[in-house]
């Protein structure tokens, strides 16, 4: 039995305030650099399965909703696409995008260039594997036919969209993104439960989604699962959906490379580091002189 007479522990309900955000994020910024490798690049995997996972509930949702407004559309689309950041935040894994944030240990002299690039690196590759695996399993499972190919129609339109980007809006694009993704991480920084996570990451992330901003970890599924459905999908999904695979002359893997996954990820990693990360340092965690 308890004594009547000891202590009962503090429970702490109110968010931690910015200040301390920044001394957590530098500390997660510090473990992440100098993590192992192997469980670096394996969560870094999950990452990119979560968002594809994500991504695959934006498309599914979208489909057949083109009688309904363009916000409206959006505002579905980047509601649920919201999934894919709250499996990296609570279920825990490593998104290169989020992970920008590191940049603050750096600044701080906390982490050495070579541990900031090598975390960047690494989970960008195990990213790319987990996003590019889950467009696979996709196509095969031909979820993409349901709906009368509505899915699929909708996962076409998407690639092709994003593969005709011009760089320089493809830079700002991927920049605002990754403000509202890296904004999304830092409020999830004061956060004491994972009801706080999961409201924190809501709107950053549904807003970028609805406003058309880019994502590189997103593309790695977007743009693929929409070749693999134009190189692979039989007759009778053309048919369905009124469309031939000549429609979507600008979706190739040049240009997914070229055109969007090269500059949206310049421009994500000006508006993480840059945008969030940098200036959040200056103003608490600079060493004043």
């Amino acid at each position: 039995m308890a004594n009547p007479t000891q202590a009962v522990p503090e429970i702490k309900l109110d968010a931690f305030i910015p200040a301390e955000m920044a001394a957590k994020a530098e500390g997660v910024g510090v473990k992440k650099a100098t993590g192992d490798a192997m469980k670096l690049f394996a969560l870094a995997i999950l990452a990119g399965a979560f968002i594809g996972l994500g991504a695959i509930y934006c498309t599914t949702v979208l489909a057949g909703t083109s009688t309904l407004p363009y916000g409206v559309q959006r505002l579905l689309g980047g509601l649920v696409f919201c999934l894919g950041l709250i499996l990296v935040i609570v279920g825990g894994a490593e998104l290169f995008t989020g992970n920008n944030l590191i940049i603050m240990a750096w600044a701080n002299k906390k982490i050495s260039t070579m541990q900031l690039l090598r975390n960047w690196g690494i989970v960008y590759a195990g990213n790319f594997v987990g996003s590019i695996a889950t467009a696979a399993i996709l196509f095969f499972s031909k979820q993409y036919t349901f709906g009368g190919g509505s899915v699929g129609l909708v996962a076409l339109n998407i690639g092709n969209t994003k593969a005709s980007l011009e760089f320089i809006p493809a830079v700002a694009l991927g920049m605002l993104c990754n403000a509202m993704v890296c904004m999304a991480v830092w409020l999830c920084f004061s956060a004491r439960s994972t009801t706080d996570k999961i409201l924190s990451i809501i709107f950053p992330i549904s807003g970028f989604v609805a406003a058309g901003f880019e994502h590189s970890i997103a593309n790695m599924y977007f743009i693929p699962v929409a070749l693999f459905i134009k190189a692979g999908a039989n007759e009778s999904f053309w048919t369905a959906i009124g469309k031939t695979a000549a429609d979507y002359a600008n979706l190739t893997w040049g240009n997914f490379f070229i055109k969007n996954l090269i500059p949206v990820t310049i421009g994500n990693i000006i508006g993480g580091a840059i945008m969030v990360g940098a200036i959040y340092w200056f103003i608490y965690l600079r060493k004043s002189k």
